[in-house]
């Protein structure tokens, strides 16, 4: 049973550690900002991968600390991702953010995570995030290569349709709700019958 929440957060309004400079430190990196661009994020490591320095190159809020980690670094942070390859300062840095009440992804080892990275399909406005439960993120990522030629690119359009039609319908919103789904109801009949 996946007893996970779903929460999509706003990274832009937080700060983000991540620890590590290898292949994996620059998988989490690439998969925050291509979710949330805007993000401000610190990444410390004694050696950073080239790929991660050009990123650094091209975005002023990340910013490179090409130093072992220290204690410290968890200060006026907000989520934490752990991705060395050295499982005993895996370990260390968990406690220590822990400690602090800091969330923390630890790369390949789900049972030091407080949250894990969801697989996105994203299409204009709709994101959805898929989620293995840590089992198998392989799983994942062909159900969102599944999902991301299924639904249509046209999506958009009907999302700023439908937000048109919510702000224009009267009433409290248990009433727009209501009407939104006999509309939306009328057009899923429609596509059946097609």
């Amino acid at each position: 049973m996946n007893n996970l929440f779903p929460v999509f957060l706003k990274l832009e309004h937080l700060h983000s550690l991540i620890v590590g400079g290898g292949y994996v430190a620059h998988e989490k990196l690439t998969a925050i900002l291509a979710n949330s661009p805007q993000s401000r994020i610190t990444l410390v490591a004694p050696e950073i991968r080239e790929s991660i320095r050009e990123i650094a190159l091209e975005n002023p809020r990340l910013t490179l600390e090409n130093r072992d980690f220290a204690p410290e670094d968890l200060e006026e942070k907000d989520l934490i991702f752990v991705a060395t390859n050295v499982p005993e300062l895996n370990r260390a840095i968990k406690a220590l953010a822990s400690e602090r009440h800091l969330l923390v992804n630890v790369a390949d080892t789900p049972d030091q995570c407080d949250f894990y990275l969801s697989s996105v399909v994203q299409k204009g406005n709709l994101k959805l995030g898929i989620s293995t439960n840590g089992l198998s993120p392989t799983l994942a990522k062909r159900l969102r290569e599944v999902l991301s030629d299924a639904i249509p690119d046209n999506l958009e359009t009907a999302m700023h349709q439908l937000n048109e039609l919510r702000n224009y319908l009267k009433g409290d919103f248990a009433r727009k709700v209501d009407e939104l789904n006999a509309l939306t109801e009328s057009l899923v009949r429609k596509r059946g019958k097609g």
